[in-house]
């Protein structure tokens, strides 16, 4: 299985941080994030070569440090997001894959629980997500993209989701499988067509700016089955310069 990860914005919220290289190789307990990431794919099996790296700002420095790495350029990262820089690896999308947000952590224990879930469609789901945001005042809880779930079976994505509510928050890493991948890449394309020129897709977004957690609620709504694999803690973003400072007791604490 390849994994897709998506690199291409700046993350201006890191301030200097990214003056020159992306927000994945920004340094985390002394190693960029993107070392972390490729340390838990391979934990589950995924080899430095079968990654997809989707870069955009500074592209040069990733290259001159991840050789072995495929690389997919989104030329208009200035001016879309997340869900755009994604759908520029299409043709590695359909493939079946596990895709990855660039400015997070986690452990390889979610990798392969995802990997192994049977469904087509699975989220990483932090449980114990709260415990983070009781310091972040640069990144509130309304900023969580949270999920609400039947069981196994995820009914909601939203950040508008009250915390209280909420059983869990995305992680950015998700599992499809090739039927997967081909029901999200047929909704990319459904929800581009209806709403491409439209003042708004979600939660006030345009479909240019639109995040992956819009198409997941897309898709959602037009009944398709998402799942979710949880974690218990074993992960945590970060966007700000204020997550760098807490990052090392964060991730110290992550099975308490």
């Amino acid at each position: 299985m390849r994994a897709i990860v998506i690199g291409a914005g700046r993350g201006a919220r890191l301030g200097s941080q990214t003056e020159d290289r992306p927000k994945g190789l920004v340094e985390v307990m002394g190693r960029p994030m993107l070392e972390w990431i490729l340390e838990a794919l391979a934990g589950a099996g995924i080899r430095r070569e079968e990654v997809v790296f989707v870069s955009g700002w500074a592209e040069d420095s990733v290259r001159a440090r991840y050789p072995e790495l495929t690389y997919v350029r989104n030329e208009r990262w200035a001016q879309n997001n997340v869900l755009a820089s994604l759908l520029c690896a299409r043709e590695h999308l359909l493939e079946g894959c596990v895709t990855t947000y660039a400015d997070i952590i986690y452990d390889a224990a979610i990798v392969r629980r995802l990997v192994g879930a049977p469904e087509d469609i699975v989220l990483g789901c932090d449980t114990r997500w709260r415990r983070r945001y009781v310091v972040r005042s640069q990144h509130p809880e309304s900023d969580a993209e949270k999920l609400r779930a039947e069981g196994r079976r995820v009914v909601e994505v939203s950040r508008r989701i009250p915390s209280e509510a909420a059983d869990g928050e995305f992680i950015g890493v998700t599992k499809l499988s090739a039927e997967g991948a081909r029901r999200l890449v047929a909704g990319y394309d459904e929800a581009r067509a209806r709403f491409g020129e439209a003042p708004e897709f979600r939660e006030g977004r345009t479909f240019e700016r639109a995040y992956l957690i819009d198409l997941l609620a897309f898709l959602l709504e037009r009944g398709e089955a998402v799942h979710r694999e949880d974690t218990p803690g074993a992960y945590m973003e970060i966007d700000t310069e204020q997550d760098l400072e807490h990052a090392e007791e964060w991730w110290g604490t992550r099975g308490e």
